[in-house]
C-alpha cells in the first residue's frame, strides 16, 4: 500500500501522544490518515508495538478528543505498520483546550480571529447573527432607516411598496431579529452609535506625503448604513483630486481612481470586517496609490488566488452583507473582486494588488497615470493649485478651439505660468502640430495635425 505523504496523509516512525493534535487537526479539516512505522519517505520500517497500540490509540482518542478513529493493522515484508484513518468532524475538536487545524502539509494551532472564524463555521453561527440584550428599536435614530429606504428604491431592490412600514417591521423583514431580540447585525447596520457594543466599528482615512507623514485624516463614526453613504463622497471630494479636461466645450473630470472600484473595496471591507478585533478600517492615500486595509480572515481552504479568481459568495457576515445588498450597495454571488478589476481594466489603470495576512487583509491601488515620467509629474506638481491638469492635449484642443488667443490668456485659462505655455508651445512646433500664421499680437494659431 503506496501512498504520497500530502494534505490529508502523515507518516511517523512511531507513536506519540502528541500526535493527536495531528488527529484533532484532520478531524477540524478535510479529515485524513496517520501510518505509524513509516519514515518520511514512506517506506515501511515497521513498529514494534502494534498489537498493544491498537488497542490504546482509539481509547486514547476517544478520552481526550471525544471522536472514534479507524485503526487497522497491516504487514509488508513481515513489518507491521498501522493505519490510523481520521474523519471530517462535523463539530469542533479540540485538544486540551486547542483547536488545530490541518492546512496543506502543516498543522496550525488556530488562535485569534481565526479560531472565531473556525468555531463559527463548525457550529453554522455567524459573529454577526448573536442576538443583543437591552437594545430596543424604539433606541434607533431614523436616519440610517431612510438612507437605507431611499437606496434600496434607487438599486430597485426592494419596491416602495414594501417599504412603507415601521422600523422594526424592517429589521424583522430583513431578518434581523430573532426572538424577539436585536441581532448584532441590526445593531451595526442601523444604530446611530455601534460603538457602544463594538469598540473600532468605524473608518479611518489619511492623507500622507510619505510613509511617516500624514497631512490630514477624518474618522467616520455611525452606523454601518450611514458609514457607507459618507465614505466614498468624503474620498472624492476631500481626499482626492480630478484632472479637468476638456471635449469641445464639455469639461469632463478624471480621478485618479475608479469611484467603482474604490466603492466595491470599501464596501465589502465592510460587510466582511471581523469586527471583533475592535480595529477599524483603515483608508491610506497617497498622491500616487491609495490602500484599504481591514481586520479579516479568508475562509477555511482559500487563497489569495482563490479570491482573485472565480468564486462563491461567502461573507463574514452574511446578515450585514444582506442589508448591504437589499440597500444596493453590493452585490452577491462573489463578483465584488471581479467587478473591482473590471473597473480597473476600464479605467487604464493596473489591477488591484491583494496582500493576504494571518489576520488582516490590505488592496493597493496605483493612480492613474502613476507610471508617467518625471518630467511630466513635475509640470503637474507645478500646477497642483489648478482644477484643470494642463498637458500638450489640452493645449492642443483649446488652440484648435481658439485660434486667436494669446500665450498670456493661455496661462490665465489653464492657471499655470507663462512658462509652462511658452515651454509646450515650443514642443507643439518643434513636433510640428501647430505653426504661428502672423505676428505674436494680431496672427492667429494653425493647427497642422
Amino acid at each position: 500500500m503506496k501512498e504520497k505523504e500530502k494534505q490529508n496523509i502523515e507518516w511517523k516512525e512511531t507513536w506519540k501522544e502528541e500526535y493527536l493534535k495531528w488527529i484533532c487537526g484532520f478531524a477540524n479539516a478535510q479529515g485524513g490518515k496517520i501510518y505509524l512505522g513509516k519514515n518520511d519517505k514512506g517506506m515501511i520500517t515497521g513498529i514494534p508495538n502494534a498489537k498493544k497500540l491498537l488497542e490504546d490509540i482509539p481509547n486514547k482518542v476517544r478520552d481526550v478528543l471525544g471522536i472514534i478513529v479507524d485503526v487497522n493493522v497491516y504487514t509488508e515484508k513481515e513489518k507491521e505498520y498501522i493505519e490510523i484513518i481520521t474523519s471530517p468532524s462535523s463539530y469542533p475538536v479540540n485538544y486540551r483546550g486547542e483547536y488545530h487545524y490541518r492546512s496543506g502539509s502543516t498543522k496550525q494551532l488556530l488562535k485569534g480571529s481565526a479560531l472565531t472564524q473556525f468555531l463559527f463555521e463548525k457550529t453554522g453561527i455567524t459573529w454577526d447573527s448573536i442576538p443583543l440584550d437591552n437594545l430596543s428599536s424604539g433606541e434607533f435614530w431614523r436616519e440610517s432607516f431612510d438612507i437605507f429606504r431611499k437606496q434600496a428604491i434607487l438599486s430597485k431592490r426592494m419596491e416602495e411598496k414594501d417599504l412603507q412600514m415601521t422600523n422594526r417591521e424592517l429589521l424583522d423583514s430583513l431578518g434581523l431579529i430573532k426572538h424577539g431580540k436585536i441581532l448584532r447585525a441590526g445593531m451595526m447596520l442601523f444604530y446611530q452609535n455601534p460603538e457602544k457594543w463594538v469598540n473600532g466599528s468605524y473608518i479611518k482615512i489619511g492623507y500622507f506625503e510619505s510613509d511617516s507623514e500624514i497631512s490630514y485624516m477624518d474618522e467616520i463614526h455611525g452606523s454601518l448604513i450611514s458609514q457607507a453613504d459618507k465614505v466614498i463622497d468624503l474620498i472624492f471630494t476631500k481626499y482626492l483630486k480630478a484632472n479637468i479636461s476638456y471635449e469641445g466645450v464639455t469639461r469632463v473630470e478624471t480621478y485618479p481612481f475608479p469611484k467603482a472600484a474604490i466603492r466595491e473595496a470599501v464596501y465589502n471591507a465592510i460587510v466582511h470586517k471581523n469586527y471583533a478585533t475592535q480595529i477599524p478600517i483603515q483608508i491610506s492615500i497617497y498622491k500616487d496609490k491609495l490602500y484599504i486595509s481591514n481586520d479579516c480572515t479568508l475562509p477555511s481552504g482559500w487563497t489569495k488566488e482563490t479570491l482573485m479568481g472565480k468564486h462563491r459568495s461567502k461573507p463574514f457576515n452574511p446578515n450585514i452583507a444582506n442589508g448591504f445588498f437589499r440597500a444596493g450597495f453590493i452585490e452577491t454571488w462573489g463578483r465584488g473582486i471581479e467587478k473591482i478589476c473590471e473597473s480597473c481594466k476600464n479605467y487604464g489603470i493596473k489591477l488591484p494588488e491583494y496582500t493576504v495576512y494571518p489576520e488582516d487583509i490590505m488592496v493597493k491601488f496605483e493612480a492613474l497615470g502613476s507610471d508617467m515620467n518625471t518630467d511630466m509629474n513635475a509640470d503637474m506638481n507645478t500646477d497642483m493649485n489648478t482644477d484643470i491638469v494642463f498637458n500638450e492635449q489640452h493645449l492642443l484642443e483649446c488652440l484648435k478651439q481658439k485660434p486667436n488667443i494669446t500665450q498670456k490668456e493661455l496661462a490665465e485659462y489653464f492657471h499655470v505660468t507663462k512658462r509652462t505655455i511658452e515651454r509646450n508651445i515650443t514642443i507643439l512646433k518643434k513636433e510640428k502640430y501647430i505653426e504661428r500664421v502672423g505676428n505674436n499680437r494680431s496672427g492667429h494659431w494653425k493647427i497642422i495635425k
